[in-house]
């Protein structure tokens, strides 16, 4: 990885802006349950882009490499601070069955959105910058 350390900071963040999203609109998942749910993913796919950029413009080559470690990073951080939390304490309580429903499903949007972005690097980049 290009900065292994600006990996677990940007995977944090990517994790921390849509989790305030949710506790900033969480009033929603009870009056308007439809609207929570399509915001959530806007929120996730809004910092990874955002935060994928801001990583991946310091690559100089692997950029396909680059963007699936970025991504299976930012999902496995996110799974990590995201599930005791659902799962243990806070206010939702979930079983893990309705956790990879409702929340976990969504945070695959991660890495196929780092994958994306270092396709598109490299196929920009010509093939010797992916290796």
């Amino acid at each position: 990885m290009t900065s292994i350390r600006k990996a677990l900071l940007f995977g944090f963040l990517v994790w921390l802006v849509p989790f305030v999203v949710a506790f900033l609109i969480f009033p929603l998942r009870e009056s308007s349950r439809p609207l929570f749910e399509s915001i959530m993913p806007v929120a996730v796919t809004g910092a990874t882009v955002a935060f994928g950029l801001a990583y991946l413009r310091r690559a100089r080559r692997g950029f396909l490499r680059e963007g699936a470690l970025l991504g299976l990073v930012w999902l496995a951080i996110s799974l990590v601070l995201d599930a005791p939390l659902m799962l243990f304490g806070g206010p939702m309580q979930m079983t893990p069955s309705e956790y990879v429903a409702d929340i976990g499903i969504t945070y695959l949007i991660i890495p196929l959105i780092t994958v994306g972005m270092g396709a598109a690097l490299a196929s920009t980049s010509g093939p010797a910058a992916d290796t």
